[in-house]
């Protein structure tokens, strides 16, 4: 079994910061990638960013530059640090993690940014 859960969302006020954790445990030790999705209410799910085992960061073309990923392989864990937070960022944020061809999701951290 692998388990992966997230935490750190929260009701926010525009401007400010949250940082999201992932951790990875079970049968899986070493992801290759690691990263994040989100939906917004009513929107489709869509790749907010991944990481590799070696550091290599991806962002999709509409994830504005305030978004950082990191991972730490020692822990198992990802991360996503979101700065200057704005209504439209409000979503449940998923992590995701594959290893070969097989893939897992976590449950979801909501993240509600309204003034």
């Amino acid at each position: 079994q692998v388990q992966l859960v997230e935490s750190g969302g929260d009701l926010v006020q525009p401007g400010e910061f949250l940082r999201l954790s992932c951790v990875a445990s079970g049968r899986i030790f070493s992801f290759h990638t690691m990263g994040w999705y989100r939906q917004a209410p009513g929107k489709q799910r869509e790749l907010v960013g991944t990481v590799t085992d070696d550091g290599t960061t991806n962002y999709a073309d509409s994830v504005p530059g305030r978004f950082t990923i990191s991972r730490d392989n020692a822990k198992n864990t990802v991360y996503l640090q979101m700065n200057s937070l704005r209504p439209e960022d409000t979503a449940v944020y998923y992590c995701y993690a594959r290893f070969s061809d097989e893939e897992y999701w976590g449950q979801g951290t909501q993240v509600i940014v309204d003034s």
